[in-house]
């Protein structure tokens, strides 16, 4: 592997984890709203990921991957899924969104789960900055190997 191919693969994590945080935000930003029926309820949502590594083994490439001819492996997003878990139904007749029986539904937020998320997403973006950072590095000090001769 080239370390220009490095810079490949760190881009497509820092993708991959720009949108788990951008994700991560829109779950966050709806934690707190309320609706009057389950259908119009926001539901949390995840990021779905999966390693190239099979095709790279295999040698063929899959859809949307970022692995290349050399091998390479990179992070390929699968789709964004909603969470399974039920939503928060609370009673509250005098609240202005309840329904007819008296009951406001709360999206299935869990704002401590996403704010690990969120950490968890941002440490590994920056790990993958500075990835491409040391690769920068390398290359630079590679070409002026040949000056001091």
């Amino acid at each position: 592997m080239s370390l220009y191919n490095v810079f490949d693969v760190a881009g497509s994590a820092m993708s991959a984890q720009n949108l788990r945080l951008n994700v991560t935000a829109s779950n966050l930003a709806n934690a707190n709203s309320v609706s009057s029926s389950a259908n119009e309820t926001y539901r949390a949502r995840h990021p779905v990921f999966a390693a190239q590594l099979q095709e790279a083994m295999d040698g063929r490439p899959g859809r949307q991957s970022m692995m290349r001819q050399d091998g390479n492996v990179g992070v390929q997003v699968l789709g964004i899924v909603e969470d399974e878990k039920p939503l928060i139904v609370e009673y509250a007749p005098n609240h202005p969104m309840a329904d007819e029986e008296g009951y406001i539904y709360k999206p299935n937020v869990n704002v401590m789960e996403e704010m690990a998320n969120m950490m968890s997403a941002s440490r590994s973006y920056q790990t993958n900055v500075q990835i491409a950072d040391a690769t920068k590095q390398l290359l630079s000090r590679t070409l002026r190997m040949g000056q001091n001769a």
